[in-house]
């Protein structure tokens, strides 16, 4: 048995507890918003959808934390979305008060879960989570990384004209315009990305993925919905799963990278209890340069997050 909880029933929950219910992979996926009805409308959708897409994953809508009991894993999207002109670090104020909220509410019915953040900015949210909670650092994450090769592997796709299926590639850093896309690390069915792409068309994907969401909330007025949906229930898919696959995500570092006490994008590996491992990748001089450029904006906004004393 299994009981996956998403917190927030706007674009971004309602997707990752509908592309969940498509995978099959869970008992229950439990869609949890202060607007009942609407998450009950939402879940209700999904569910008349499952004759159609042949898949039997319940649905459940509701306003109550009472629902969520016994939760294996807790995805938290609540929160504002970006608007034209906002950045993430605009959204600290609001969204780490719900975040704490959500994460103290949780953990009153569901003992040990494991928790994935989507709550922007998202590593200081991943922290806010961490250190209201209580639970080990294994079992706090946030999604950022997924989403972000995402990005970058589908502008590269378009660029060589492949399918985005043969590109593989890790990003670091924090969520956001600093963070660090490896590109030597890129590759296109087993081809360096470098054999395939100029350097200066190569360098403007980089650019663009950096600023990726911001281009979204440019053309919609609002925040991305389906790819971070999606690359939140990839996450979860590879720990109920086991599958112990190697992701970018939200870790907490403990030294690794010369970094401690913070969340920031490594490559991970997923399994049934989280994060099983953090991967320490060999960077050179200029890679671990910007990595500490990004860790350090990361730094500036946990400072803010730390003087609100909301945990």
């Amino acid at each position: 048995m299994s009981k996956v909880t998403v917190v927030g029933a706007g674009n971004v929950g309602s997707t990752v507890a509908n592309v969940l219910a498509h995978k099959d992979i869970v008992n229950e996926v439990v869609l949890l918003d202060l607007k009942g009805d609407m998450a009950k409308g939402k879940a209700l959708d999904s569910w008349q959808q499952a004759p159609i897409d042949y898949y039997s994953t319940k649905l459940t809508g509701t306003a109550s934390y009472k629902d969520t009991k016994g939760s294996d894993i807790v995805v938290i999207t609540a929160g504002i979305p970006r608007r034209p002109g906002m950045s993430r670090d605009d959204l600290i104020a609001t969204n780490a008060k719900i975040v704490v909220s959500v994460t103290k509410s949780i953990l009153k019915y569901s003992k040990n879960p494991i928790i994935i953040v989507v709550s922007n900015p998202l590593d200081v949210m991943t922290h806010a989570a961490f250190k209201a909670s209580g639970l080990k650092s294994n079992r706090v994450m946030g999604m950022a990384g997924i989403l972000d090769t995402a990005r970058y592997r589908a502008f590269l796709a378009s660029e060589i004209k492949c399918s985005p299926k043969d590109i593989s590639a890790v990003l670091m850093g924090g969520h956001g315009d600093s963070m660090v896309p490896l590109t030597r690390y890129t590759t296109v069915a087993g081809i360096p990305v470098t054999e395939l792409v100029e350097a200066n068309a190569l360098k403007a994907i980089v650019e663009r993925t950096k600023k990726g969401g911001g281009e979204l909330v440019k053309l919609m007025g609002t925040s991305a919905w389906y790819a971070p949906g999606a690359a939140a229930a990839q996450m979860v898919e590879s720990i109920i799963k086991d599958d112990k696959r190697i992701f970018p995500c939200c870790a907490y570092l403990s030294g690794q990278y010369g970094l401690k006490n913070m969340f920031l994008g490594v490559p991970v590996q997923l399994g049934k209890n989280g994060i099983e491992k953090v991967i320490e990748l060999k960077l050179n001089k200029r890679e671990s340069n910007m990595l500490v450029k990004s860790a350090n904006h990361v730094k500036d906004v946990i400072k803010t997050f730390t003087k609100m004393k909301l945990v």
